[in-house]
């Protein structure tokens, strides 16, 4: 039991987290877990009462969130570039570690007055617990450091770079580097039982070494999409998986042979999953915002925890797509398609529907204005085919490429009514106008994160996790790679004239690129705040919506930079809609502009995300 009781739960206030939850920590000795979210919430679950209780929120979401060895404090590490290391038993924020300057996607406890941090800032940080400074700066990693695991004295870390490394805890020495492997290495875990570390790839394959000669152990082919999470028993040394091709698998530390498979959960968040101090049960999050308990030896699904009668997830949109005539089709991590439409001086639901097989996250969405027909990408890998603003179901394709990130109709001649769809694979996936047939061509190394078509010339240009940029005919032979981009590239657009491209990228920079040459135009630095979303407004402008809620109009001719908060997430799409431009939010609005002077002149609005003020949690 909990060595203090969870204060009630008013009816109206927090029932469940308002966006997805990304990290589950189950703590010793009680049946409680700490759940952090992509609105910055970090909340305490009483597992028995089915309960919920918010500790705090971050300013922006929350990566990851882990419990000490006594079940006293909770550290969760967020992309506002901050930890926060909260007392579970005074229900209070103990302290902030600040010193990343990128998102902090990982963190471990080593023991009550040390702590290791990981960062998209590519550094390693050793923290001094009790006073918040940081003892010591390891660096290394050629690229963003995604997971970091502490025992014996010996750090493990991994990420974007494709390597495994070792570190000694004291001195911050290098002591061995695995790798680079073919694809990015997401996650890494240790079996202090075994003496083995264990990395899962972006490849499906689990890959284990001892920890102390740095042996190559065994190599599982574990799944047909990224592992995004591995986490190994703390009882059994069995390694639990997660990844995109939507399993969740149980390896028996011995044979290495599949002992469990868990039973499904449609919004499960891979990221999310480890397992209880006893090795009974295994927790996570979902995307829509609750917890949910298996037993571990059966992979039966034991319980899941917050929400309640007639919820329907979370409108955290994700991606839409507007029209002349002032709609716009939206996709949300609720899994259901909407269209709203704008009108000078409100916006209002016009339909909205739930696709056939049932409620998935959907990343993406595109119109075919000419067709009547919208086009939705879901985390399942699912293309869903959609006729008229009433949403009436056509067609659904399984394209098997991991999950769609971004979807474009192709107007140019000869290739009329084709859907072009960018999948987590690396690949883009041309569907046939009938909607009938699909076609996969492997351009990129990392998960294509967007994609857009030339209006007149049967060519697509697009952009990847690997901080590619490529353009390539609609036939699937590459034309031109674009260098300049050292991290990820979120966006990209093609000018209205169809002569350059501008991308995005979490390098804090706007390229724009000759699109004939790809010969690099301009170079802009856009501050340290992560660009998500993109629009190529006219051919002096670009507007770029970034991770906290704001838009920033760039004019080209000048170099001039104006920023706006509109919004209290992330800015996940912008897209034309008439004369105005359109974002969406992960903060669960719509939001028309006024590119002019970035002004909202109106809203829609599905969810309330923070339902407590920020300022009102201590």
């Amino acid at each position: 039991m909990l060595d203090m009781p969870l204060a009630p739960v008013a009816a109206d206030c927090f029932t469940r987290h308002r966006g997805p939850v990304t990290s589950v920590a189950a703590v010793p000795g009680r049946a409680a877990a700490v759940a952090a979210a992509y609105d910055g919430a970090v909340s305490l679950f009483d597992l028995d009462a089915g309960a919920a209780e918010l500790l705090g929120y971050h300013g922006h979401l929350v990566n990851h969130v882990t419990v000490n060895a006594h079940g006293s404090l909770a550290a969760s590490s967020s992309s506002d570039y901050d930890i926060r290391i909260w007392d579970l038993r005074e229900r209070r924020l103990a302290r902030v570690l600040r010193g990343h300057s990128d998102d902090v996607e990982c963190f471990a406890f080593v023991d009550a007055e040390t702590g290791v941090s990981a960062s998209r800032d590519r550094r390693i940080l050793v923290w001094d617990l009790a006073s918040g400074a940081i003892r010591r700066v390891i660096e290394g990693h050629e690229k963003d450091v995604l997971s970091v695991a502490v025992h014996d004295g010996l750090i493990h870390s991994s990420g974007d770079d494709r390597t495994l490394r070792q570190w000694d805890l004291a001195t911050g020495k290098l002591l061995r580097t695995w790798g680079p492997f073919e694809t990015e290495t997401d996650t890494c875990a240790i079996d202090g039982r075994n003496h083995r570390v264990v990395l899962g790839c972006d490849d499906g394959v689990i890959r284990i070494f001892d920890s102390r000669s740095g042996a190559f152990v065994a190599q599982i082919t574990a799944h047909g999409s990224g592992i995004k999470k591995v986490a190994v028993s703390p009882v059994t040394g069995d390694i639990l998986s997660c990844a995109y091709d939507q399993k969740i698998l149980v390896w028996d530390a011995r044979s290495f042979a599949c002992k469990v498979t868990l039973e499904g959960h449609a919004a499960k968040w891979e990221r999310s999953f480890s397992w209880s101090p006893d090795g009974k049960t295994i927790v996570a999050g979902t995307f829509d915002g609750t917890v949910v308990r298996w037993d571990a030896a059966s992979g039966g699904l034991i319980a899941e925890i917050g929400g309640g009668i007639g919820d329907r997830g979370n409108a955290c949109f994700n991606e839409g797509a507007g029209a002349a005539d002032g709609s716009v089709a939206l996709v949300a991590d609720d899994g259901l398609v909407r269209m709203i439409r704008f009108t000078d001086d409100d916006a209002w639901l016009t339909a909205s529907l739930e696709p056939r097989g049932g409620r998935v996250l959907m990343n993406a969405v595109a119109r075919d204005e000419e067709g009547d027909r919208v086009f939705g990408g879901a985390h399942d890998h699912r293309l869903h085919i959609f006729s008229g603003q009433g949403l009436e179901t056509v067609a659904q394709l399984a394209l098997g490429q991991g999950p769609i990130n971004s979807i474009r109709v192709a107007t140019c001649p000869g290739h009329e009514g084709a859907a072009f769809a960018a999948c987590y694979s690396g690949a883009i996936v041309r569907i046939a106008p009938d909607g009938r047939q699909a076609r996969a061509h492997a351009l990129h190394d990392g998960a294509v994160k967007a994609l857009r078509l030339h209006p007149r010339a049967a060519l697509g240009v697009s952009c990847s996790a690997d901080g590619g940029l490529l353009s390539w005919t609609l036939d699937g032979e590459i034309v031109h790679r674009f260098p300049g981009h050292t991290a990820i590239v979120d966006d990209v657009d093609i000018s209205p004239a169809g002569d350059r491209i501008a991308s995005a990228s979490r390098d804090f920079t706007l390229n724009v690129y000759d699109l004939a040459d790809a010969r690099l135009i301009q170079s802009i630095e856009l501050g340290r705040r992560s660009p998500k979303s993109l629009c190529f407004w006219d051919a002096e402008t670009v507007i770029v919506g970034d991770y906290w809620g704001a838009l920033v109009k760039v004019d080209l001719a000048t170099g001039g930079v104006t920023r706006r908060t509109i919004a209290a997430n992330g800015l996940s799409s912008l897209t034309r809609c008439g004369e105005a431009l359109v974002a969406t939010s992960y903060d669960g609005g719509v939001y028309r502009v006024s590119v002019h002077d970035l002004d909202v002149t109106g809203v829609y609005r599905a969810m309330t995300q923070r339902l407590v003020p920020a300022t009102a949690v201590k």
